[in-house]
């Protein structure tokens, strides 16, 4: 008699997604971290500079050749090429970049991939279209 109701509970809360994983990434993407005892601020995905550095590591040419200090110049002209490197390094520690070994060149991660996709996502499709219908 009891049996019905717990498989159906049982496959009730199989069906359910677990965001926990998400939750936490967020998190420590967004808090400041300490690193070799530096401090690193965690990731703005709304600040306009972050936002640009974002978009430009998310161009399909650098998904196959890999992304370089020199190649990201360009796209980010409001940037000086010190804090490109900053951002880099920022970027490596958090975990969003991998670096090619005995190279110059890094790679995005799958962390980084589906990070920037989402930021990129929720600015474009949910965010900016509800301001727009709002009123000043």
């Amino acid at each position: 008699m009891r049996r019905s109701p717990n498989r159906r509970y049982l496959e009730y809360l199989s069906a359910l997604d677990d965001f926990s994983a998400g939750d936490r990434n967020l998190h420590r993407l967004t808090s400041p971290q300490i690193v070799n005892g530096h401090s690193l601020k965690g990731f703005n995905f709304f600040d306009a500079t972050q936002q640009a550095l974002l978009r430009a590591l998310q161009r399909p040419e650098f998904n196959i050749r890999g992304i370089r200090r020199a190649d990201l110049a360009p796209f980010l002209r409001q940037i000086s090429p010190a804090s490109i490197t900053r951002y880099l390094w920022r970027l490596r520690q958090f975990g969003l970049i991998k670096k090619v070994v005995h190279g110059y060149r890094y790679y995005l991660t799958r962390l980084g991939r589906s990070t920037i996709a989402a930021a990129c996502r929720i600015t474009e499709e949910s965010i900016v279209p509800a301001l727009a219908h709002a009123t000043p």
